[in-house]
């Protein structure tokens, strides 16, 4: 009898060497892809799949509408066509850092937000746009007010803030009911 369980044996331990270099093998490749996955993000200006080219920031009364133009990994872009945008948006958001953004409009290569009460408004139409941090490095910042542009290279912050008036300067005094302190430069 025990010349016939041999081969049974010989089957059964086979079937579990196998089944450990395939475990073995399996869990060779989770740690290579988890010591891949964090060297190809290892760019600041890339967030998983996405790599950030350039933020441009439009300020006018209060508000920022923001356009993103950024490049997608190649591999990812039939997981949109079959699954959609959700994770792009919710990455897009990630990066910006802005609780209330709002989608617009998005697509594999750019997106645009629009932020209400980006600017805190001092009344008469002036403006204060605060500094603001983003969750990766920006390669090229625009910030665009009415009256001045402003750029940066490489950043993850908007250091500093800075003040504007608005462009149309509704709540603004009107130059009518200014009064002239010296009547006669007024006539030139």
């Amino acid at each position: 009898m025990n010349e016939e369980n041999h081969p049974k044996q010989f089957k059964r331990i086979s079937r579990i060497c196998i089944a450990m270099r395939a475990s073995a093998i399996a869990l060779l490749i989770v740690i290579s892809l988890c010591l891949v996955t964090p060297a190809l993000a290892a760019n600041e200006d890339r967030y998983g799949y996405l790599k950030v080219q350039d933020v441009t920031i439009q300020l006018d009364n209060g508000t920022a509408a923001i356009h993103v133009n950024y490049a997608v990994d190649e591999g990812t872009r039939f997981i949109f066509f079959l699954l959609g945008k959700q994770d792009l948006k919710k990455k897009l958001l990630k990066i910006l850092n802005y609780d209330e953004a709002r989608i617009i409009r998005i697509d594999l290569s750019s997106a645009d937000f629009i932020v209400d009460d980006a600017a805190f408004s001092y009344g008469n139409g002036i403006y204060w746009y605060p500094s603001h941090e983003f969750n990766v490095a920006i390669p090229n910042l625009t910030i665009h007010t009415p009256q001045v542009t402003r750029n940066f290279t490489m950043v993850k912050a908007f250091p500093a803030g800075m003040g504007f008036f608005a462009s149309d300067n509704a709540d603004a005094p009107s130059s009518h009911s200014i009064q002239p302190v010296y009547p006669e430069i007024r006539s030139r």
